[in-house]
């Protein structure tokens, strides 16, 4: 069974950075874009990043210049490096692709289950 895991969240201070990684586990042939969410408590989940199968990223406004995505096909994994935190950056964060091509077929709209991040100020 195919699944998006995510790792590298943790509490760190304001101005400190974290590498969140998204690795899609189980037999994979491809996947197309890739999208970096996060959800605050009280709040909606927000697309924070994205990344399309030709490499193309996108960003929230809030979050230009502090965040990169990147994509390793080789590795069937998504990295999201997250810089110069701030306190409103605090939330579990998401990894989500549009399709994945996988041994049974492809699956759609596939969600890992999130990974806390915490900024103390």
């Amino acid at each position: 069974q195919v699944q998006l895991v995510e790792s590298g969240g943790g509490l760190v201070q304001a101005g400190g950075s974290l590498r969140l990684s998204c690795a899609a586990s189980g037999t994979i042939y491809g996947f197309n874009a890739f999208n970096w969410y996060r959800q605050a408590p009280g709040k909606q989940r927000e697309l924070v990043a994205g990344i399309t199968s030709s490499d193309i990223a996108n960003y929230a406004d809030s979050v230009k210049g502090r965040f990169t995505v990147s994509r390793d096909n080789a590795n069937n994994t998504v990295y999201l490096q997250v810089n110069s935190l701030i306190p409103e950056d605090t939330a579990v964060y998401y990894c989500n692709t549009d399709a994945i091509a996988t041994l049974d077929g492809w699956r759609y709209d596939v969600w890992g289950q999130g990974t806390q991040v915490t900024v103390s100020s």
